[in-house]
């Protein structure tokens, strides 16, 4: 057996002597430079994070990027949490302008392709880490009718958007390991033929828990072995696919090991044994979907058990003894998304997410309390105008603490067992909820805005004073120009307050009788609030840097403005939410600093269809428009999509259902406006995008060209509805950046307008 063969390293030290150096002489002699494609890929990444069972360490993993390999590494970080040295903070986080903490930081284990996971195990031995990490197995059951290949959203920590590393190799899989932070080597905890991921320990330092998939079914190769070279799916229901791949007869089933005295641990028992249904759910569930009680002898389980899951959002949380044993139903009669159980510490209580609406996965995600004594269920959240979202218990179980969207922001919220609501965060800032520090009235969040992606940062719950503890980016950020961020707010066609992001280049001069290009940028969801985050691709921080001024309209559907705003985008797609769009566009292009000849739309996925339809519906507000994974054609897109609930609930349905709603797929589809098409079209789509297919962005392309309007098309074959992999994320912003500047910049414009004529 192999450990990290990759470079994997114990060590004390944050870096070495050398590279100090190094970096202490750039930072001498190096100019300010802006945010480029290539410079996005330099910064650090935060993935999961853990704070130990008496809240003195913090663990978080980072991972790093290697252009020319086209790689990641991940390295585990151990922080030490000093209270004095967060109340002392006398440096400023460069963009956040938050109060910096300096706290003792080492790298415990260096540069492993396919690290993740990070939980404590309050063991008998002392306080150990626990992780997951590639690993050769020996003498392993290798049987079919055990396990299977996990897909991708099983095995990998979803931070963000970005891409987890496979592994290292062919004949290594992801297992659990243990590692003693005062000093050792990592002892690996389990065999498990096929890999593990999602791993989690409970409070009483004597169990782990974990997924892997079961194989509960055959392929069509062997229900055909005669037939040993061909190559088909024979497929009987739907759901045949999903997100970013095909579907096979596996699940991916909860288990749990226990760890003895001498940090062994027991063969894995599936709590889900001959159950054909997943936990977590794909494709975006994580192992907030499966939660210990305080006491270790029971596990909860969000399941999604129906006949139709491609048009069902019913999911409901089931208890299940940790040694195994009949799974119960606490949410029967239930039909909307039940999901993320969480243990109050007391134990009396289990508090979890639910939607009521069936089929509306956008509906308002409320946090319910279930009784377990008596069994009975309320809500905590009632008469909450907004969503919530990582419900976290409180230290002394009477209270819960949740961040949610407001006004283009993510705030962290507490909220005590009578509904009693505080507002403990504020500022320009995504907050989002890692743990409560132990013996702290504090709160470990993930910290991001438009100009910096994730640190992590100490809230302090009674004073409200946010302290950045992390700073991996610092050395980059001191040394960038940085945009400028706004919020304006514009009236909408029906009278109401649109609220804006305007993002401004580091070097844009209000006084000044230069006029800028602006992009106008087109949310997806279509229910995803445009916050403070910082996306790898659509960054309006490197997009400001390249020149444009970037106006991102919180247009109708989106959430973070109550739920009447919210709900208004459904049946409605090319209504008040496009309405709104343009009258937000048409209010900068009044501002004397913006160029009313070069402003562009784009957009992905809903942001991509709301490009398609703007090329139809907008007369000639635009120069230029970049569409990627958007929706072209409704009709189609309702016959080759995966998840039909979405579409079943936002479009009222299949385009055969009545009269009137194929009525509204025909007035709403952007497919029936192309003879009016004339502005030059970039179409970015990926194979892999089972969303929204390809086909989508291929119809598009062609009645393009056909109609000789100029137009690209950018396709990646091994991309899905995202672009993940590091030297296509380059290519996507440099081909991006390329056809803007062909026609919103000056000189580049006008050669542009001289080829088309």
């Amino acid at each position: 057996m192999k450990l990290h063969r990759q470079n994997t390293r114990v060590t004390g030290s944050i870096r070495s002597a050398a590279t100090f150096a190094v970096v202490l002489l750039t930072a001498c002699v190096a100019s300010a430079e802006r945010l480029t494609p290539e410079r996005l890929w330099d910064l650090q990444r935060i993935g999961e994070s853990a704070v130990s069972p008496d809240g003195s360490q913090l663990a978080f993993l980072v991972t790093s990027y290697d252009l020319e390999k086209n790689e990641g590494r991940t390295s585990l970080h151990l922080t030490s949490l000093d209270d004095k040295a967060v109340g002392k903070a006398d440096r400023v986080a460069t963009a956040f302008e938050t109060p910096l903490a300096n706290l003792k930081t080492r790298v415990l284990i260096a540069d492993v392709k396919g690290l993740s996971n990070l939980a404590w195990l309050d063991h008998t031995s002392g306080p150990q880490l626990l992780y997951i990490a590639p690993a050769e197995i020996e003498d392993a059951d290798q049987s079919d009718d055990e396990t299977n290949d996990a897909d991708e959203s099983t095995q990998n920590d979803q931070t963000d958007d970005e891409n987890e590393d496979d592994e290292s190799s062919s004949d290594e899989t992801p297992q659990v390991f243990m590692l003693d932070p005062a000093g050792g080597d990592p002892v690996q905890l389990t065999h498990v033929a096929k890999g593990v991921g999602n791993l989690k320990a409970a409070s009483t330092g004597d169990r782990i828990a974990f997924t892997t998939d079961v194989k509960l079914g055959t392929t069509t190769k062997e229900q055909y072995p005669d037939l040993p070279k061909a190559d088909a799916r024979v497929i009987d229901a739907l759901m045949y696919r999903h997100w970013d791949h095909w579907t096979e007869p596996t699940y991916s089933h909860v288990h749990v090991c226990s760890i003895d005295e001498q940090g062994i641990a027991s063969e894995p028992v599936d709590l889900m044994a001959s159950l054909r249904a997943n936990c977590p759910m794909p494709p975006f569930g994580g192992k907030d979907e499966f939660a210990f009680s305080p006491d270790g002898q029971e596990i909860a389980l969000t399941l999604k058990l129906v006949n139709n899951p491609a048009e069902s959002t019913d999911s409901n949380i089931y208890i299940v003894p940790t040694e195994g044993g009949r799974l119960t139903n606490i949410t029967p009669g239930m039909p909307g998304y039940d999901r993320s159980p969480v243990y109050s510490p007391d134990g009396r209580y289990l508090a979890f997410h639910s939607m009521r609406r069936a089929g509306f996965e956008s509906d308002r995600n409320r946090i319910m309390i279930y009784n377990r004594s008596s069994g009975d269920i309320r809500e905590v959240t009632v008469g909450l105008d907004q969503t919530a979202h990582s419900a976290t218990w409180a230290s002394d179980s009477r209270s819960l603490f949740f961040y949610s969207e407001m006004r283009g922001t993510d705030q962290v919220f507490r909220i005590d067992l009578e509904g009693q609501l505080q507002q403990i965060s504020s500022g320009r800032f995504n907050h989002a909820i890692v743990d409560t520090l132990p013996g702290r009235d504090a709160v470990l969040v993930r910290q991001q805005s438009m100009l910096r992606p994730v640190e992590l940062a100490w809230l302090d719950t009674e004073s409200a004073k946010l302290t950045t503890i992390t700073d991996v980016n610092g050395s980059i950020f001191k040394d960038l120009e940085l945009p400028t961020v706004e919020q304006r707010f514009f009236k909408a066609s029906d009278g109401k307050m649109i609220h804006n992001w305007v993002v401004l280049p580091p070097d844009y001069d209000p006084d000044s009788d230069r006029q800028w290009p602006m992009l106008t940028y087109c949310q997806g969801g279509p229910q995803g609030q445009i916050g403070q985050w910082f996306s790898y691709r659509w960054n309006f921080h490197m997009m400001a840097s390249h020149g444009y001024v970037v106006l991102a309209v919180n247009r109708r559907g989106l959430p973070g403005f109550g739920r009447e705003w919210n709900d208004s985008i459904s049946g409605d797609w090319g209504g008040q939410a496009m309405q709104d769009i343009l009258a937000s566009t048409d209010a900068m292009m009044a501002d004397p600093t913006i160029d009313p000849k070069r402003v562009a739309a784009i957009g992905a996925s809903f942001g991509g269809y709301t490009v398609y339809w703007m090329m139809g519906n907008a007369d000639d507000r635009f120069c230029s428009m970049v569409s990627h994974c958007g929706v072209f054609n409704l009709e189609s897109m309702y016959g080759s999509t995966e998840e039909l609930f979405f579409v079943n609930w936002d479009l009222g349905g299949p385009y055969w259902k009545s009269k009137e709603v194929a009525e509204a797929y025909k007035k709403f589809s952007p497919h029936q406006y192309v003879d009016r098409w004339k502005t030059p079209l970039l179409i970015i789509h990926g194979q892999r995008d089972y969303r929204v297919p390809v086909t989508q962005a291929m119809e598009a392309f062609t009645a393009a060209q056909v109609q000789g309007v100029p137009s690209r098309f950018l396709y990646f074959p091994d991309e899905g509805h995202w672009v993940l992999g590091p030297q296509n994320g380059v290519l996507w912003g440099t081909v991006f950046f390329d056809w803007l500047d062909k026609y919103c910049q000056p000189g580049q414009q006008d050669a542009a307008a001289a080829d088309a004529n």
